[in-house]
């Protein structure tokens, strides 16, 4: 099972909404900033985030974007990170 890494960020303009958003994404990452989250995810955990997210934002007035950075295993990020440190997530068993 490939995972892909993924940096998703999301400006939803309903404090409701936005609240959802970030609950749900908890649970597929790991959180960076205020709306960016770091994810290592298969196919199928990809197209369950998607739809799920999908299902939630409005699609006039909120937006979301995945970023695939490429395979998990063979990712390295170049990033210039200010303050506390950025650490690729790494893999964890998922809890169903």
């Amino acid at each position: 099972m490939e995972e892909r890494l993924y940096i998703v960020t999301y400006d939803i303009s309903d404090p409701k909404r936005w609240r959802r958003v970030f609950r749900l994404m908890k649970g597929y990452g790991q959180w960076l900033q205020l709306s960016v989250f770091q994810c290592r995810l298969s196919r199928k955990r990809h197209a369950e985030l998607v739809a799920l997210l999908d299902n939630i934002l409005n699609h006039h007035q909120d937006h979301i974007i995945l970023l695939d950075l490429g395979p998990a295993e063979k990712v390295v990020p170049r990033v210039v990170s200010l303050g506390k440190p950025f650490e690729p997530v790494q893999r964890e068993p998922v809890i169903v």
